[in-house]
């Protein structure tokens, strides 16, 4: 299946400038029964107060692969060791709100093992993130309900096609 390219612009906050780009890489992480893991994010700071779902990532570090950034932020954040199946996709998208490009790297990962995470101060007490484990109909939900918010309308804007990118590959595969 071919990669999915996106470019999206932040409706939210007004665009005053951008100050950096970031190289993220995030998952749609599944398991043997196809259930789907998220982190939720309880989060109320710049972006605003809030509460959704969306998938477990972070920045790329220097003279780090992007396949080596997911294993270690979904160690970190989920406490899950993975597989890679598939690259699903680019996401070119914005905060304008922090004055940030983001470059998301989007990957498809089926868990091996099960764990504890590792979160950092900011993620455990600013964000308050928790994994949870949703199955598609479910995780549609979630994402359509936080659209209630600015951020929430951010990520989903940039996730749902993933996420539906991602079903449609599992549908297809032999994962």
């Amino acid at each position: 299946m071919e990669e999915l390219f996106l470019s999206l612009k932040d409706e939210e906050w007004p665009l005053t400038k951008i100050t950096h780009d970031r190289i993220i890489a995030r998952a749609i992480v599944i398991d043997d029964e196809k259930n789907f893991y998220f982190v939720r994010v309880n989060r109320d700071d710049d972006f605003g107060k809030a509460s959704y779902i969306e998938t477990s990532g972070g920045g790329v570090e220097e003279m780090e692969s992007i396949e080596t950034a997911i294993q270690r932020e979904l160690e970190e954040e989920m406490g899950v060791s993975v597989d890679i199946l598939a690259k699903i996709g680019i996401v070119s998208d914005y905060y304008n709100c922090i004055h940030r490009h983001n470059i998301n790297h989007y990957f498809l990962c089926k868990i091996k093992k099960f764990g504890n995470n590792h979160l950092t101060e900011d993620e455990r007490n600013k964000f308050h993130l928790l994994r949870v484990c949703l199955k598609y109909k479910d995780a549609v939900k979630e994402y359509e309900d936080g659209r209630k918010t600015k951020i929430g309308r951010v990520v989903y804007n940039r996730e749902m096609p993933i996420l539906k990118r991602a079903y449609d590959i599992i549908l297809e595969g032999d994962f």
